[in-house]
């Protein structure tokens, strides 16, 4: 009988990894360590609205979505929680 560290290859934070292990959302601290940077980093980029993924904000609880991260590691480009420029806004 094969572990699960047997079936998912990479590091813990790589996108492999995520997409095998993780549910729809994460925690803000694990999706910081996945960027490459510090928990108190993550939360501080949560709070000026400039975390690179998408979060979703549910009472006290803030989570990263996982769709967003995994597009974040592997296009490098941030995806902000904000009005993106060259997207219109609705009337």
């Amino acid at each position: 009988m094969h572990g699960q560290s047997d079936e998912v290859q990479g590091t813990p934070y790589s996108p492999t990894h995520i997409r095998a292990t993780w549910d729809g959302t994460g925690s803000v601290e694990d999706a910081s360590k996945a960027l490459g940077f510090s928990r108190a980093k993550g939360y501080d980029l949560v709070r000026r609205g400039e975390f690179p993924c998408r979060v979703l904000r549910i009472g006290r609880t803030t989570r990263v979505v996982t769709a967003s991260l995994l597009r974040v590691l592997e296009s490098g480009e941030p995806e902000y929680n904000g009005p993106r420029a060259g997207h219109g806004t609705l009337s």
